[in-house]
């Protein structure tokens, strides 16, 4: 069975509290090239390291990831106010 694409927020999260890809990858206990790899969607984590990226940024994991495109922010804010 091939595995599924999934979508991510990880660079976006990083970006927005001033985590290094090394700083998130010691708080996760990968190498800080396989945050680069989830960050270009070249690799889908198990959902053990899916849930503990959830805990860093204190976020549910379908917050983080999914398996279709994610809209910008702004789009997700704007449907909000809908």
């Amino acid at each position: 069975m091939d595995s599924r694409k999934l979508y991510n927020r990880i660079a976006l999260l990083r970006s927005e509290r001033g985590i290094s890809r090394k700083e998130l990858a010691d708080k996760i206990g990968v190498n800080f090239q396989t945050v680069g790899y989830l960050e270009r969607e070249e690799y889908n984590p198990s959902l053990d390291l899916a849930y503990r990226i959830g805990e860093v940024f204190g976020l549910p994991v379908e917050y983080i990831f999914s398996t279709s495109p994610m809209k910008p922010m702004s789009q997700e804010l704007f449907d909000l106010k809908k």
